[in-house]
């Protein structure tokens, strides 16, 4: 007869052959090189790779497969690539800078900010911009939402409209659940505390000063040419000339330039002393990112104070993800084992 023990034994013999099988894990020894690890990548189905490791030896930069597939250029460590909801770094960045400045409050409420959605997103009264930018609003994500006629990139509440006098997710301050919706009301909220689009504002407030002149706001800004290819699994063509102009998704900037921000954002290069603790109370100091074709990842490790990203120009299904975060989690460890 068969013990608890033995069919636990068996049952997770049975999940890790399931888990190599599908690519979510290697029983692969770990290669020497970041290099080698991102070649094994392009070969397990990743159409192009890049790495930057921002450390306190400096920047290093690896690329492996195509930057286009179909022309058969190689993937450039350099190239334009779409962050997608990195973006949402930036934003909370520039929300944590104008309440420093008294020109925005974490305890206003989205009623208070945009009074035409007072009765049409529900809580809306009780719901305040630190609820938004922590993602405990309640508030439904559109991007889940089906379309609606009318949608224009430049106004961001037909987007919002999506999810106009449906019920909310959890009742304000009650939970955790990631929601674009936020960041799009947010993208409006700013612009109307300043009166001019939040994309300027975070060029002269966050880009320049930190030098990123690989760094870009909306597509419309970028030349295509720079820009790397992304590719959809069991979808053919190149969908880079896919848009996605809206808070919290738009941006565009290479490896290297992610890097830069991400560390001005821990170091306190871009921040005054409240910037930064406003910003600590409200966000974390790192992001994944995802759209059609684009998948990205970006974070800090404090054990070996390096900032490491990785984008991939290839998407699929959610098991998919397993196997870029095992990539990534692979290319920690080259690092820590250095």
């Amino acid at each position: 007869m068969r013990t608890q023990n033995d069919l636990h034994i068996i049952t997770t013999c049975i999940w890790l052959l399931f888990l190599s099988l599908t690519g979510c894990i290697s029983l692969t020894p770990l290669p020497d090189s970041i290099q080698q690890q991102i070649e094994d990548g392009v070969e397990q189905g990743m159409d192009g790779v890049i790495i930057c490791v921002n450390d306190p030896e400096g920047i290093a930069l690896y690329s492996a497969g195509w930057k286009n597939r179909e022309n058969q250029i190689p993937a450039d460590p350099h190239a334009l690539f779409k962050i997608a909801s990195i973006s949402k770094l930036y934003i909370a960045a520039a929300t944590s800078k104008l309440i420093a400045i008294e020109q925005m409050s974490l305890e206003g409420t989205l009623a208070e900010y945009i009074p035409e959605v007072t009765n049409k997103i529900p809580n809306a009264n009780q719901i305040t911009l630190r609820m938004m930018l922590q993602h405990r609003s309640g508030i439904l994500d559109y991007s889940s939402e089906p379309q609606i006629d009318g949608e224009a990139f430049d106004d961001y509440l037909s987007f919002a409209a999506r999810i106009y006098d449906k019920p909310a997710v959890f009742a304000p301050n009650k939970k955790y659940r990631y929601s674009n919706t936020n960041y799009l009301l947010i993208g409006e909220i700013i612009d109307r505390t300043l009166g001019y689009s939040h994309h300027t504002y975070i060029s002269n407030e966050i880009l320049s000063p930190l030098g990123l002149n690989n760094t870009y706001n909306v597509p419309s800004e970028v030349d295509m040419e720079e820009l790397m290819s992304g590719y959809l699994k069991g979808w053919e063509p190149d969908v880079k000339d896919w848009e996605f102009p809206l808070p919290g998704g738009s941006m565009i900037a290479t490896a290297e330039d992610v890097s830069i921000f991400l560390r001005a954002l821990i170091d306190g290069t871009l921040f005054t002393p409240e910037e930064q603790s406003i910003y600590t109370s409200v966000y974390p100091y790192e992001h994944t990112g995802w759209l059609p074709g684009y998948t990205s990842i970006a974070r800090y490790h404090g054990d070996i104070d390096a900032v490491v990203v990785q984008f991939v120009s290839t998407s699929g299904k959610e098991i998919y993800w397993l196997e870029l975060e095992r990539t990534y989690k692979r290319i920690v460890r080259i690092l820590e084992k250095k």
